[in-house]
């Protein structure tokens, strides 16, 4: 797996693509535990010069300034949590893999918990009490 560079990677957080070379580690990306994770961090990076930017260059007090760049950047974390799914799917695609290899990968990481989980209810709600 070839990891990007800081530059690579502050391109793909910003909507960019990586070289191929980089495919399976846009896949890991996507597709790992933390995934839901990642995608907030490059949102942050995303945000964050805007953030700034109202901090620095808007006339007014302080608090108000920060309470503005605040409340933007939450306005902009919900906006892009809503499509998690879609920004993980395109980047995916973009990298060279089929439509709906994200929720493929992720369900099949999960396929044993899931089980486990199900045999579990089952197991509770699903056989008659012992009377």
């Amino acid at each position: 797996m070839h990891r990007p560079n800081p530059l690579q990677w502050l391109w793909y957080a910003y909507g960019g693509g990586l070289p191929e070379r980089c495919a399976t580690w846009v896949l890991h990306d996507t597709t790992c535990r933390t995934w839901w994770l990642r995608h907030v961090v490059r949102a942050v990076v995303q945000i964050a010069p805007f953030v700034i930017a109202i901090i620095v260059f808007v006339p007014g007090p302080l608090w108000l300034r920060t309470m503005c760049a605040l409340g933007g950047a939450i306005m902009g974390l919900i906006f892009s949590v809503s499509y998690l799914h879609e920004t993980a799917e395109h980047r995916l695609v973009k990298a060279g893999y089929p439509l709906g290899t994200g929720p493929a990968k992720r369900a099949e990481r999960t396929a044993d918990r899931d089980a486990a989980a199900a045999e579990r209810y089952a197991a509770r709600y699903r056989t008659p009490p012992d009377s």
